[in-house]
């Protein structure tokens, strides 16, 4: 009752008020801004000439000259935004700087897109048959600006970051004459031509696509190593190194290296680049790139893969995975990922394919060449495995979903990694082409496998080296041709379902079963050693630097209930100073003991005591041999003669 009065006094009020609200014209849109043409599938009336300058590697910058003809249509001048194989509109056009742009020696305008900021409208001299456009790259010159792409010995050159070029046309329509001129005593490589000597490097016309599809390494310690001797279509393995003993290779270790060559080749059964160049750095200050290209990839590692391979294991599938994508990735495409040019969003909703069938045959050729042992290969699938069957974001996020993550996050740190996910199509998505593969052989009573899908999806065309996309249908289309079965209804469970069970039924289909002792395998170790931290995942829930700082805190884990969050450091367990073999004893002792662990933490200039109540042990995944089953796994990793 005393509501309504209320209520009855107010309403002339909010009438009045609503009608002056609907009285008033409210705004309207202002001008609109400049369109920017879509690509046609045209042919450019002109050759682009670009020259970059990339000899100044004391201040890491690289300066940009370009020639572009005139077609008397409006110019807008686009700076690359979308990344072929980044997956994601990341390339730096905060580096862009300096832009002038003349003709016949004469200013001409430009302004950049108020919507579009890698676009650039330009507003030429009438009368003038080209402009010259002239910008500086700024290479990061330290860490807080971005990963390292020039050092004074070596660098990696991307053309995607140092050019302009014209809106309205598809890439390959483009034809492009390019230069680069290096540091005195450099010497270089790319997939645009043979590899030699600086310091200027003029390369044949081409078109747009493949210029920005074949970055250039260069160096001042360089070795170059024939991986397929006499193959009509050679196979390089160019090494940049920050000092000349780091390009030793030992035989076996160029055996292996030669192997994986041969490997991939009868897998695929075809080869679809008329050369193949592993643009490789062994280095301690360049970033370690790993990127595909069609005819060539980046790839990088420590300063020390070749003196000390035999230490460390981890990362030598990288060249497996980015070898696999010059077939899968590259020739074959989702179609919603290929765009006519750089600026045309890509969709990356294929990902668990393009990059989970890549992870899938980067480990299963790691292990056929003999870069990582069966038993590695074995150990390092153990990992994989006990990562997603135990991570809790599986509750929540469905697999396909993760697909979006370089567009979402293109690679920033997270605060809870296994609860947000990340990039799971990779190693996830390996498993599910495990499990289809294991399928397959048992169906087949292991006449077919994955290989003949590799074969007939990836492999087909020998020597093409163009692009051919795909969608969902197309893959599934092939999986039944290869063994008939509901493959839609297998993979949309896998890929669509949040909280489901890890896909782990390929390792028990392949003769193996996941497990957890107290003791980890060699290949863990390893990797402990190599990344310089301490892996408790499994048990406790954490993962420490040596310095004692929490580098991962797992959702729900033992240390995440506890209240331990990453960047804390631990100084004490149990009343003793911090060493990572202490909390691994403390851990041991609490298995038996009902007492918590007490861990003394410092956050910030806070410290405080924790209780973490964990009594599970020291846990640490492997496979183990289940004998009540084929070894399918055993078999998927037997090299093919």
């Amino acid at each position: 009752m005393r509501g309504s009065r209320v209520l009855s006094s107010a309403l002339p009020w909010v009438l009045a008020l609503a009608g002056s609200a609907a009285a008033s014209p409210g705004p309207t849109p202002g001008p609109a801004v400049p369109s920017i043409r879509a690509p046609e599938d045209r042919p450019y009336p002109g050759v682009i000439r670009l020259s970059v300058d990339a000899s100044d590697i004391d201040r890491r910058i690289v300066r940009v000259h370009e020639t572009i003809p005139l077609t008397g249509e409006d110019l807008t001048l686009l700076y690359p935004q979308w990344v072929p194989g980044g997956h994601a509109p990341e390339n730096p056009i905060d580096r862009l700087s300096g832009l002038t742009i003349s003709a016949d020696g004469k200013p001409a305008a430009w302004t950049r897109d108020v919507v579009n900021v890698f676009a650039f409208h330009v507003d030429p001299p009438k009368g003038a048959a080209s402009i010259a456009v002239d910008f500086q790259y700024v290479a990061p010159v330290r860490e807080a600006v971005g990963p390292t792409e020039i050092t004074s010995r070596m660098m990696d050159l991307q053309f995607l970051e140092t050019v302009l070029y014209p809106a309205g046309y598809y890439a390959r329509r483009i034809p492009v004459e390019a230069e680069a001129t290096l540091p005195e005593g450099w010497s270089y490589a790319t997939a645009l031509g043979d590899a030699a000597p600086g310091p200027r490097v003029a390369f044949k016309a081409t078109t747009l696509e493949t210029l920005l599809d074949s970055p250039l390494y260069a160096g001042r310690y360089f070795s170059r190593v024939d991986l397929n001797p006499g193959a009509a279509a050679p196979v390089h393995l160019d090494v940049f190194a920050d000092k000349p003993d780091q390009l030793e290779i030992k035989p076996a270790v160029l055996a292996a290296h030669r192997a994986l060559v041969k490997q991939a080749l009868k897998l695929f059964g075809s080869r679809h680049f008329d050369h193949y160049d592993f643009l490789f750095s062994v280095s301690g200050e360049l970033e370690q790139q790993g990127l595909e290209h069609h005819r060539s990839s980046e790839n990088g590692a420590d300063a020390d893969y070749f003196t000390d391979y035999d230490r460390k294991p981890e990362g030598r599938d990288l060249l497996a995975h980015e070898f696999t994508h010059s077939w899968n990735g590259k020739f074959r495409r989702p179609e919603d990922l290929w765009t006519p040019n750089y600026n045309v969003p890509m969709r990356d909703s294929l990902l668990w394919v393009y990059e989970g069938q890549t992870q899938y045959w980067g480990y299963v050729l790691t292990g056929r060449s003999g870069l990582w042992t069966r038993q590695q290969t074995l150990d390092m699938l153990a990992i994989v495995a006990a990562t997603f069957d135990v991570q809790p974001g599986r509750r929540w996020r469905p697999l396909r979903d993760t697909t979006n993550d370089e567009i979402i996050n293109p690679r920033r740190p997270q605060s809870w990694p296994d609860w947000q996910r990340f990039e799971s199509y990779y190693s996830e998505g390996a498993l599910i082409w495990l499990d289809v593969d294991t399928l397959i052989r048992e169906r087949s009573h292991g006449a077919r496998s994955l290989d003949d899908f590799a074969r007939a999806f990836f492999g087909v065309d020998d020597g093409d080296y163009g692009v051919r996309t795909y969608v969902f249908e197309d893959v599934v289309r092939a999986l039944n041709a290869v063994e008939p079965y509901d493959w839609a209804t297998f993979l949309r469970a896998r890929l669509d379902q949040a909280g489901a069970p890890a896909p782990l039924d390929g390792l028990k289909r392949g003769g193996y079963r996941l497990t957890y002792t107290d003791k980890p395998t060699d290949f863990f170790t390893a990797r402990e050693v190599q990344n310089k931290y301490t892996d408790l995942s499994f048990s406790i829930g954490l993962t420490l630097g040596r310095d004692g700082v929490l580098k991962v805190v797992g959702w729900d884990s033992a240390a995440f209930k506890a209240g331990l969050t990453p960047g804390m450091t631990i100084l004490a367990v149990n009343g003793d100073p911090y060493d990572a073999d202490v909390l691994k004893a403390a851990i041991r002792q609490a298995k038996g003991s009902p007492a918590p662990i007490e861990l003394i933490v410092k956050t910030a200039d806070r410290f405080k005591v924790v209780q973490v109540d964990y009594h599970g042990g020291l846990r640490y995944p492997r496979l183990e041999r289940d004998a009540s089953q084929p070894a399918r796994l055993d078999d998927i990793l037997t090299p093919r003669n």
